[in-house]
């Protein structure tokens, strides 16, 4: 009972933090920072990486895309640093989850902890703050709406794997998902996703149920590649910082990796509209 009120507070609290964030563009940009900086610790624990460079680069990442119009006084390169960017991070993802599904274990030699760092990690955070800008126009509605897609996904995702999971979804790296599961997490994300639609008053409704999908097959592949490296950490959580739940990391595994294809599509919706 107690762990569960432990739990409980840790998972509101986190809510509440990052929901108030999204009334205020200066607020977003600094807690999503001090999220950041949170889970890059946790990764490089994780990958075995002591240096103080993928802190500077994150930094730097951050707040030249997160204040881009303040910085150079008009939004040229933006776009075009973007495409630059998201190029080479979901380049780097095609390679993770080819790592996922073809190697027992991801190499991490170097130079590979630090393209991890950068380009899995920091680069995601900065999509994030773009989402948050669609149309260089603050709306975090569309960040608030994929986070409700993450949270529905897994919550629906471990209750049905519970009740009626059978067949393991990848048993040699997590053991307790399952196809059942995982099938019932996108089914309440899609449904979400009309709801979502409905009352944020963003994008329409077919609009959010491709992202559904997205937040559900990418999240889950992202979840899949930061339980591997746990496992080859040999620890169950990737911190402590919120009791019951483990590290941050857990908690935005599957944004981060979801968050440049979200972003992708929102640029392509923009060139089709």
């Amino acid at each position: 009972m107690k762990e569960t009120l432990t739990r409980g507070l840790s998972g509101l609290l986190y809510i509440i933090l990052l929901i108030g964030s999204l009334f205020n563009e200066h607020a977003f940009l600094i807690l999503f920072f001090l999220f950041g900086i949170i889970c890059l610790n946790e990764l490089m624990k994780l990958i075995e990486l002591k240096s103080i460079i993928p802190y500077i680069i994150f930094t730097a990442l951050y707040f030249v895309f997160g204040y881009w119009q303040t910085l150079m006084n008009s939004t040229d390169g933006l776009d075009e640093a973007t495409r630059i960017l998201q190029v080479v991070t979901i380049f780097v993802q095609l390679f993770l989850i080819k790592d996922l599904f073809s190697e027992k274990t991801i190499p991490l030699f170097e130079s590979k902890r630090f393209i991890l760092t950068t380009f899995y990690h920091s680069s995601a955070f900065v999509f994030l703050i773009l989402i948050g800008n669609y149309q260089n126009v603050f709306n975090p509605k569309i960040v608030l709406g994929a986070f409700i897609l993450v949270w529905i996904n897994d919550t629906f995702a471990y209750l049905v794997g519970k009740s009626i999971g059978k067949q393991k979804l990848f048993p040699r790296i997590s053991p307790k998902k399952t196809v059942e599961g995982f099938l019932g997490g996108l089914l309440f994300a899609c449904i979400s996703s009309y709801f979502i639609a409905k009352f944020t008053n963003t994008l329409d409704f077919n609009n959010w149920l491709i992202l559904s999908v997205i937040v559900s097959v990418i999240g889950t592949i992202g979840d899949l590649i930061e339980s591997k490296f746990k496992r080859q950490a040999n620890v169950k959580d990737s911190g402590t910082i919120m009791p019951g739940h483990g590290g941050l990391l857990d908690r935005f595994d599957s944004i981060i990796f979801a968050a440049p294809f979200i972003y992708l599509f929102l640029r392509i919706l923009q060139y089709v509209s």
